[in-house]
């Protein structure tokens, strides 16, 4: 089995969008592509690609086909796992790495995450050691000792071997430290010395609780650069990973406040919101919306009020909305940033600003404007035509129309004759793409589900069986109290056991759920579309909630009737299965 970082390189690099592309014809319907399916004829497209999604991967409502990019080189070309590999890489420029390689990565892995706690464990300690001055900076920003506590926020002095002595002597390597970020070599000596001196750290944890990476900010008056980020490792990418995601997801708020750095975040969840997120020194990526899209419907923009700060308010909103986020944005006046409003005058009136945060939709349209003559026929026209497009992209037609109508008075134009003009560019994008997805879906040819036969006698259980499966899917963090209450042997039909012993044997190793765990000859084509269907078939039907996973495993554990031969019981067993019958009833 290939390392899961190469395949999610490799799959990075071939966007299934591209890749697909150069063998069928791609049509946008909404946030979605569609085309007729290369592998059963059809009239009316019911293939769909998620081009958007973090785990980008494609669905045939009529025939089930399904997976990721490799599922579809696979079919495609009729190839193996391992070649469809090897034709990606070669497209991409790509080397593939030695297979014998795997079980030494994931060792490396878990040794990484081992030490980047213990380096937590030590900064942490360092912060009410000897040298108090991490300590006083954090005091001095009004942060409370629960908060420096939950956060596990620490200290790195001036010592250039401090953290290396104290590594080491945990019996970590040197190659493990540079490794994971936390020493680097001397280009003089060849030594190693501490990577972080003199600053205030903070650790970045994933979902699970891992330590994954570390920022520090200098403390030293004038020290550049003011923030420092672990560059990306085996265990860390900065890009598809968010500072405080970890508390942010255990809000009850389908909202997300994104602020720009560790400060505002930790100051903003001191003051009561828990929902707040930042990126980690870079602008906001791609996958780190995808990210933000599986726990909310709904991103809060509080970036610096500064030039800079607003230019990357223009490309977050354009990202989040690519993932079917609804942006908004903070207007925070007399501060620069959430830290400083707050301070200023408290959490009940940064409660209001977020309540009356601006839409991103009207953001959008007064920048329709920018770099235009108003007063020119000309640009009153360039102007219009922005407009019609950014009208034309908002799909509920109420919200349409109320941007509408206040688009048609500022430009002091017929409304009906703008309405006409988006309403055509409406028709143009989305021509029904809604009503045919479901016409897809109904009109689909019903077909023997051959990879997993046993669903047809257990229909009941088979679908609790694909509910606890999706659950796990979009929340894989919660396989550990899921596994508590039952066990893959209690499954009833063979393939969705397959699939939870492969999320149960992953899913620890600190893996995203994602298509590529199912990667390799362990898993067919056939199956890989099978998962892929749990995926699209549930996403119309909406989350499930913790509370309908307990009623699915309820089902489970009710041994069907028929899967017990009653004739064979002996008068004890008898006795006991007929009571459990009854208490079932009851």
């Amino acid at each position: 089995m290939l390392p899961q970082e190469f395949i999610y390189q490799l799959k990075q690099a071939n966007p299934i969008e591209q890749v697909m592309g150069s063998y069928v014809q791609l049509i946008r319907a909404g946030s979605l592509l569609k085309c007729q399916c290369p592998f059963h004829s059809e009239k009316t497209p019911s293939c769909v690609v998620y081009a958007d999604t973090q785990d980008q991967h494609f669905y045939c409502f009529g025939c089930h086909a399904g997976g990721d990019v490799i599922s579809f080189i696979r079919q495609i070309e009729g190839i193996g796992y391992m070649d469809a590999i090897r034709m990606l890489a070669e497209r991409a420029g790509i080397a593939v790495p030695a297979q014998g390689n795997h079980h030494n990565a994931e060792n490396q892995r878990m040794r990484l995450l081992e030490l980047n706690r213990a380096a937590a464990n030590y900064y942490y300690k360092q912060l009410t050691g000897s040298d108090k001055r991490g300590l006083v900076y954090l005091k001095e920003r009004a942060l409370r000792p629960d908060i420096i506590k939950k956060y596990g926020l620490g200290f790195a002095g001036d010592q250039w071997d401090g953290l290396l002595i104290a590594m080491r002597q945990l019996g970590f390597t040197e190659e493990e430290l540079l490794a994971a970020n936390l020493c680097s070599r001397s280009a003089k000596n060849g030594n190693l010395y501490d990577r972080f001196k003199n600053r205030v750290m903070f650790p970045i944890i994933d979902l699970r609780g891992n330590v994954i990476a570390f920022g520090g900010r200098t403390i030293e008056k004038g020290g550049e650069p003011k923030y420092l980020n672990s560059s990306d490792t085996p265990v860390f990418k900065k890009g598809r990973n968010l500072f405080s995601m970890n508390f942010a997801k255990k809000s009850q708020s389908k909202r997300l406040i994104l602020a720009e750095g560790y400060m505002d975040v930790i100051a903003v969840h001191q003051a009561g919101f828990e929902n707040v997120v930042a990126s980690l020194g870079t602008a906001i990526t791609p996958d780190q919306c995808r990210l933000m899209r599986q726990y909310a419907d709904e991103v809060v923009i509080s970036y610096d009020s500064d030039a800079a700060g607003q230019n990357a308010t223009v490309k977050a909103i354009n990202l989040l909305r690519a993932v079917g986020l609804r942006p908004r944005i903070l207007h925070m006046h007399d501060a620069k940033d959430p830290d400083e409003y707050i301070k200023k005058f408290g959490a009940p009136y940064f409660r209001k600003l977020l309540e009356d945060a601006d839409d991103a939709m009207t953001y959008t349209l007064n920048h329709c404007r920018d770099g235009i003559d108003p007063s020119s026929e000309d640009g009153t026209i360039t102007a219009l035509h922005k407009a019609v497009d950014v009208l034309a992209g908002i799909e509920n037609e109420l919200d349409r129309n109320v941007y509408l109508s206040r688009v048609a008075k500022d430009y002091d134009i017929d409304p009906e004759l703008l309405k006409s003009q988006v309403n055509r560019e409406c028709n143009k994008r989305r021509a029904g793409a809604k009503k045919q997805h479901w016409q897809a879906k109904i009109t689909a040819p019903r077909m023997r589900d051959p990879v997993n036969p046993e669903a047809s006698q257990h229909l009941a259980e088979a679908k609790a069986e694909e509910q606890i499966l999706y659950y796990l899917f979009q929340q894989p963090d919660a396989l550990e109290s899921v596994l508590a209450r039952i066990k893959p042997e209690e499954f009833v039909t063979a393939f969705h056991r397959k699939v939870f012993e492969q999320l149960a044997k992953m899913l620890p190793q600190g893996y995203d759920f994602s298509l590529s765990l199912f990667s390799g000859e362990d898993f067919s084509p056939d199956e890989i579309g099978r998962i892929t269907g749990i995926i699209a078939q549930n996403e119309i039907l909406g989350s499930i909630s913790p509370r309908g996973v307990e009623d699915c495993i309820r089902k489970l554990k009710q041994k069907p009737l028929q899967d017990v031969d009653v004739a064979s019981l002996s008068d004890a067993e008898a006795s006991a299965f007929f009571a459990q019958l009854r208490q079932n009833k009851r």
